[in-house]
């Protein structure tokens, strides 16, 4: 049962389609998510320790690094990917019937730098930019996030211009760059054409920020997928196996993943 009655998740879909995204506060208990942070750290440091032995820094840029978490244990809990509120929201924006198609982590650790303004996935039709939503990102953090360890920066309302139009609305001031802090249990649903960057990380910790992807039932994108385990698929409620539904089975899940989502910006 969730949080919010319809009339609530009817309002924050009013917001998030003027605003192109919706930040819920304190969705997820405290507990559960820093059993993720827990899970997440020894993920981690094998990219850290490649990147090292390749005398580079990230495999998204300079200090950053986006990880593939594995369907398993508490990363495939259906409290979390299929929390009701949440995909009552994605429905309301993005058309019944959606499916789930990413679960990974984006994190900055020192010596990273500013992103360069970008949406994470092309408009459906290049003369057509306002199109419906059709592609969300649902992002919670893994630490309380803060101007010191590396917000998300972005704007409101360009998810529905075209990527010139947003930037040089950005340029000239009407839409504002806007910092988004969070605390450990926060929840910020988006359009993923809403024009964005990452931020520096300039502490000494990891600041891993979770990211589920949603998306209309015909729209795919083959360098982004979940291998779902079968008995895990097995186990659970029908409603989590049919946001799964166009995911690959697998016998288990592997440990560690090629990252093949490398062309991320437009």
């Amino acid at each position: 049962m969730g949080k919010y009655d319809e009339g609530t998740r009817d309002a924050l879909a009013a917001s998030f389609e003027q605003d192109g995204f919706v930040v819920l506060r304190n969705h997820f208990s405290r507990a559960t998510i820093e059993a993720w942070r827990d899970a997440f750290a020894p993920l981690l440091q094998p990219h850290v320790e490649q990147a090292r032995e390749a005398s580079t820094s990230g495999n998204r840029g300079p200090g950053r690094y986006y990880v593939t978490l594995p369907f398993e244990g508490g990363f495939a809990d259906p409290a979390i990917f299929c929390d009701e509120d949440i995909v009552g929201i994605v429905e309301r924006v993005a058309g019944p019937d959606p499916v789930m198609c990413q679960l990974a982590t984006d994190t900055p650790v020192l010596g990273s730098v500013h992103q360069e303004w970008h949406r994470d996935t092309p408009p459906l039709f290049d003369d057509a930019p306002e199109t419906p939503s059709f592609q969300l990102a649902v992002n919670f953090p893994l630490v309380d996030v803060d101007d010191s360890n590396g917000p998300l920066e972005t704007t409101r309302g360009t998810h529905r211009l075209s990527r010139d139009e947003a930037l040089a609305g950005l340029e000239a001031g009407r839409f504002p760059a806007e910092r988004v802090p969070m605390q450990v249990g926060d929840v910020m649903i988006r359009d993923v054409r809403g024009l964005h960057r990452g931020t520096p990380n300039l502490t000494g910790e990891p600041r891993p920020m979770v990211v589920i992807g949603y998306s209309r039932a015909w729209y795919f994108r083959p360098e982004v997928h979940i291998d779902v385990p079968r008995d895990v698929f097995a186990a659970l409620p029908a409603r989590a196996r049919r946001l799964l539904r166009f995911n690959p089975q697998v016998d288990e899940t592997a440990r560690t993943f090629d990252e093949n989502y490398r062309q991320f910006a437009y």
